[in-house]
C-alpha cells in the first residue's frame, strides 16, 4: 500500500479539509483528490464521506486510520534510521509548548540548543498542554512540552518530566492575607482565579475543596498563568500558580495543603525522535 496515498488521506482527517491538507503536504488540491481515489480504489471502500461540507470518516475509514498512522509512523522511522548514520544534529524541529513552559523554562534550552546545534531550524508553537496533545497524535510536532495528567492517552511516552511546586496566593491586601493560617472554608468565600476546568491544576485544587464538600466561587477562568497572577496581585482573588512566579505582588497563603504539579516532555510512542529532537530532550533534562 503506497505511503504516499495513506498520508494523503490521514491530512485530510487531520486538517477537516482538503484544501488545508494539500497546502501541508504542498500539494495542489486535485492531486489531494486524486490519491484519496486512488486509495479508496485500491482497498474497495469509500473512506470520506462526501455529502456535505464536513470531513467525516465513513466505518471503513475509521478502521483503516489507525493503521494508516502506524505505516506512515514506520516509513518515517525508516527514514530516521538511514539518514542516523551522519550523525548529525540539524534540520527542522517542531516542539509544543504550554504558555508557562514557554516562558520561565523553554528559553534556556533554546539558548543552549542554539549555541550547540546551529544547525537546527526550530519550529514552535504555543498552546495549553490540553491542545497540545491533540495536535501531537495529529503528528503536528516531535515533542510536546506539557502539564502531564492522567487523562492523557496510551499513545503518549513521558521522555522526560519535573515536579512544579505550587502555592496558594493573594494580594497583600486582600481580606485572606491577612489570616494566620487560612483553611479552605476561608478561601470559599473568595473568588478563586483559577485555569479552565479541563485542566490538571484546576482538577487538583477542585479535588481538595470537593473533599471537604465546598464550592469553589470561579472568577474569569483562563489558561494563561501570566494573566491569572496579575488579577491575584491587584486583589479579584486568590489563586494557585508556581512558586517559581511568585513575587512581591503575592504573598503565599499557608494553607495546609501541599500543591504541585507534573510538567514534562512527551512524545508518541512507536514514532522515533529525529537527532535533533533527542537533543532537545538532553538539554530540557540536564537544565531542570
Amino acid at each position: 500500500m503506497d505511503a504516499h496515498l495513506l498520508e494523503a488521506f490521514v491530512n485530510v482527517i487531520d486538517q477537516g479539509s482538503f484544501s488545508e491538507a494539500a497546502e501541508r503536504l504542498h500539494l495542489t488540491q486535485p492531486a489531494i483528490s486524486k490519491r484519496l481515489s486512488a486509495l479508496e480504489n485500491l482497498v474497495g471502500n469509500r473512506l470520506i464521506d462526501r455529502s456535505n461540507r464536513t470531513i467525516r470518516l465513513t466505518d471503513a475509514g475509521a478502521r483503516l486510520l489507525p493503521h494508516a498512522r502506524r505505516i506512515i509512523d514506520e516509513v518515517h522511522n525508516a527514514r530516521l534510521a538511514l539518514s542516523d548514520r551522519r550523525g548529525s544534529v540539524a534540520g527542522r524541529l517542531s516542539v509544543i509548548a504550554s504558555h508557562h513552559i514557554g516562558l520561565h523554562h523553554l528559553p534556556a534550552w533554546l539558548r543552549r540548543l542554539n549555541r550547540e546545534y546551529p544547525d537546527v531550524s526550530l519550529e514552535l508553537k504555543f498552546m495549553d498542554s490540553e491542545s497540545a496533545l491533540d495536535l501531537m497524535e495529529k503528528r503536528t510536532a516531535e515533542l510536546a512540552f506539557v502539564t502531564l495528567s492522567e487523562s492523557m492517552g496510551s499513545s503518549f511516552e513521558v521522555a522526560t518530566r519535573w515536579e512544579d511546586a505550587m502555592a496558594f496566593v493573594a494580594s497583600p491586601e486582600h481580606p485572606l492575607a491577612a489570616i494566620e493560617k487560612p483553611a479552605l472554608a476561608d478561601l470559599a468565600q473568595y473568588d478563586a482565579l483559577l485555569p479552565e476546568t479541563g485542566t490538571a491544576t484546576y482538577r487538583t485544587v477542585s479535588r481538595l475543596f470537593l473533599d471537604e464538600g465546598l464550592a469553589l466561587k470561579l472568577q474569569i477562568p483562563t489558561n494563561y498563568l501570566e494573566t491569572i497572577k496579575v488579577m491575584a496581585g491587584v486583589g479579584l482573588g486568590w489563586s494557585v500558580l508556581p512558586v517559581s512566579m511568585v513575587d512581591d505582588s503575592l504573598v503565599r497563603l499557608p494553607v495546609s495543603y501541599d500543591v504541585s504539579r507534573l510538567l514534562g516532555g512527551i512524545r508518541l510512542k512507536g514514532r522515533s525522535l529525529s537527532p535533533q529532537a533527542k537533543a532537545l530532550l538532553a538539554i530540557a533534562s540536564e537544565l531542570q
